[in-house]
């Protein structure tokens, strides 16, 4: 038992909002939770997310450690001869 007077007040069915929507419930001290950013609309989590190689960074690194096939190679290779 906690002791009286001394806990914030429970809401075990706060709502979260993002973007004006009611995207989940969860228990909180706050009645709603406005929220600009969830797993349902992130990049990361949505399969979205753009890898932006800034002067062929992730390629020089897959070379360099040998994570990259053959064939992947070569069509590397070819395209920077086009370029």
């Amino acid at each position: 038992m906690p002791k009286p007077g001394i806990h914030p007040e429970w809401y075990p069915e706060a709502k979260v909002i993002c973007n004006g929507e009611v995207v989940m419930t969860v228990g909180s001290t706050q009645p709603e939770i406005q929220v600009d950013i969830w797993s349902g609309n992130h990049p990361f989590y949505t399969g979205t997310q753009k890898i932006i190689d800034t002067e062929g960074r992730v390629d020089r690194f897959l070379r360099k450690y040998g994570l990259l096939d053959a064939e992947e190679e070569e069509n590397e290779t070819s395209d920077a001869k086009e370029k």
